[in-house]
């Protein structure tokens, strides 16, 4: 069983595998620094689907806030979601968003240890 998979079991896919590089040389000491620390800036695909969905229904561009893009998230919240089309992408695409928030994270936290 992969030390990574102690640390962080919810990684999946293509998310475990790019963590499962980044960290093959650490220590178990900072492994287990930067999975807590990453843990707790990861986003859940789960969510930004939620939110997307809610999107469709209440306010558009909750899902862009939460992966930290502002700026369509303002723009998303102003064109009720780009009239819906961009709300539609993003249901379809929830995982890649939070894909390319997580990896980003990722790649800050390693840069902290």
């Amino acid at each position: 069983m992969s030390r990574l998979l102690q640390y962080i079991p919810e990684a999946q896919g293509e998310e475990f595998f790019y963590l499962e590089k980044l960290t093959e040389q650490m220590t178990d000491s900072q492994l287990q620094q930067f999975a807590g620390v990453y843990r707790s800036r990861r986003r859940d695909p789960q969510n930004v689907m939620l939110l997307t969905i809610l999107g469709l229904i209440v306010i558009a561009g909750l899902q862009r806030f939460y992966v930290g893009q502002i700026g369509m998230g303002i723009l998303y919240l102003l064109t009720g979601g780009l009239c819906l089309v961009g709300t539609i992408i993003d249901l379809i695409n929830h995982k890649d968003l939070a894909w390319r928030y997580n990896q980003a994270a990722a790649d800050e936290v390693v840069r902290m240890i």
